[in-house]
């Protein structure tokens, strides 16, 4: 623990600790009952505090997060979700999780070496995320999935997000700030329906506080690697 205290910065285990609180009185005020969800945000808010840091931890804590949130976005037939994690974030996590690992910053493998990606790679990652959305939409409609239009712009946002996250490119948690928006209007709707749900629509705006923090120290995290080559 006192490693932990060590490596993390007051501010981090603020933002940590009040996320993790924040997720379990929600879950105390509106659910009580599925665990699953309780487990998962604890696990995903986790990981996004060791992506902050450049940890590959948060790859490994994210994988298990993709496999409980695509059960928990099949339990309310968010098709479109549970296929996007289970079949897109949870593999792509896999792989960001060798870049990362294979990519230490001066041999420190608790910390990744910041990418930046060219224009003629930003060029090919729009050019796959429109064939992705289109192509998700009419599957995510074949499904009749609930919600249709947030949730294929889940889809768009999440592939942008994990490309980024493989390449190792400081926007990769802007990326997720943008997606946990889209969560966050698709699982309010679904509190309109079961208010047990709210207790995801938090743990989404605790993702986003944490995504914001994460691209800030991403932005610092070059400029100092940059500096000290």
């Amino acid at each position: 623990m006192s490693k932990l205290k060590n490596y993390f910065s007051m501010s981090e285990m603020i933002l940590w600790c009040s996320s993790v609180m924040m997720i379990i009185i929600s879950f105390c005020a509106f659910d009580r009952e599925n665990y699953l969800t309780l487990f998962a945000s604890l696990i995903g808010v986790t990981s996004l505090i060791f992506n902050a840091k450049g940890n590959p931890v948060g790859q490994f804590l994210m994988i298990i997060f993709s496999l409980m949130y695509g059960i928990i976005s099949f339990n309310f037939s968010y098709y479109g979700e549970m296929i996007t994690y289970l079949g897109m974030t949870m593999p792509m996590a896999i792989f960001a999780l060798i870049s990362w690992l294979k990519n230490p910053y001066n041999g420190n493998r608790a910390e990744v070496k910041v990418n930046t990606i060219s224009k003629k790679e930003s060029v090919f990652m729009w050019i796959g995320t429109i064939v992705i959305t289109v192509l998700f939409y009419f599957i995510l409609k074949h499904f009749n999935t609930a919600n249709i239009v947030p949730s294929t712009l889940s889809v768009t946002t999440s592939f942008i997000a994990v490309y980024l996250t493989f390449r190792r490119s400081p926007y990769f948690a802007l990326a997720y700030a943008g997606n946990d928006i889209v969560l966050i209007i698709l699982w309010i709707l679904a509190s309109a329906k079961d208010f047990r749900y709210i207790s995801v629509v938090v743990c989404f705006v605790a993702f986003l506080a944490n995504d914001i923090y994460g691209y800030i120290n991403w932005k610092k995290m070059k400029i100092w690697q940059e500096r000290n080559c």
